[in-house]
């Protein structure tokens, strides 16, 4: 086959984008994904967060989630965190918070420093046997986040790497950092049909070309999806086997009925009335 055929074979055999958005801005951070939306075509993944900000040091206040896992990612600068427990710490750069809710908790966090802070937040649905399940709370340090070649593993794995996060259900969510005309290739494990991909920075083609702030969803199949670094880029891709359950949502939660939703709701209230009894609230 000649170069020309095989680069008109390559083009054609892409996967598709079926959606995409630049998100709507909330304050310090951009919604890229809510369950109103793209959450509702890519579940489990149900809200996807960018923070890209210039700012002062902030503490935000203690707030409740049940239902579902959040995993944050810090790209650049730092941020800090209080777990249920009371334990302060700050995530640095490269470092990940990973925080399942179960049937509910309270945590905070904020800003450690003035100046730059980029990174996500990741909201992921949880099934029905965690729903109502104990919680949990990771912190890792850069130097722990599994890498293999450009890749760091968020959750899940990618070649010979793993991450120490055990997963809700299978997930992939992989940090990538290209080089300018560098090429990454990413096989999607079987059954991992639901697939999108974020920009942090940079420019990448898919081959469609993505920006700073662009998230796509790609069709759902089992195709690989190619990425092309026009200019150095930094993009954030997750892929899973789709969430067979509803979205019933809370202010701060994600259940899968509204049993479920009531049940946490409840458990919450407790929470948040021992909170104030301590000064915390």
């Amino acid at each position: 086959m000649s170069k020309t055929k095989k680069t008109l074979a390559a083009r054609t055999s892409a996967r598709r984008i079926t959606n995409r958005t630049h998100g709507q801005n909330h304050g310090l951070v951009t919604r890229l994904m809510s369950p109103s939306d793209f959450g509702e075509i890519l579940k489990p993944f149900v809200f996807l967060d960018l923070f890209d900000n210039e700012g002062e040091p902030f503490t935000g206040p203690l707030h409740p989630h049940s239902g579902i896992a959040t995993l944050t990612y810090v790209a650049e600068g730092a941020v800090s965190y209080i777990d249920p427990d009371n334990v302060k710490g700050t995530l640095a750069a490269g470092g990940v918070e990973w925080m399942q809710a179960g049937r509910g908790m309270w945590h905070g966090g904020g800003l450690v420093k003035a100046g730059r802070t980029r990174g996500f937040q990741l909201w992921i649905a949880l099934p029905p046997e965690l729903e109502l399940g104990p919680t949990s709370s990771i912190y890792q340090a850069p130097a722990d986040v599994a890498e293999e070649g450009p890749v760091r593993v968020l959750l899940g794995s990618y070649g010979s790497a793993s991450s120490a996060i055990v997963s809700p259900s299978p997930i992939n969510y992989l940090a990538v950092r290209l080089k300018a005309g560098e090429r990454w290739r990413y096989e999607p494990p079987t059954g991992h049909t639901v697939l999108w991909t974020a920009v942090a920075s940079g420019t990448v083609s898919v081959p469609d070309e993505l920006r700073h702030g662009d998230l796509v969803a790609f069709e759902q199949s089992s195709e690989a999806v190619e990425f092309e670094a026009r200019t150095d880029a930094e993009f954030v891709v997750g892929s899973a086997v789709p969430h067979e359950y509803d979205l019933v949502l809370g202010s701060h939660s994600v259940h899968t009925t509204p049993a479920a939703l009531r049940d946490a709701q409840t458990h919450l209230s407790a929470i948040r009335t021992r909170l104030v009894q301590e000064g915390r609230l």
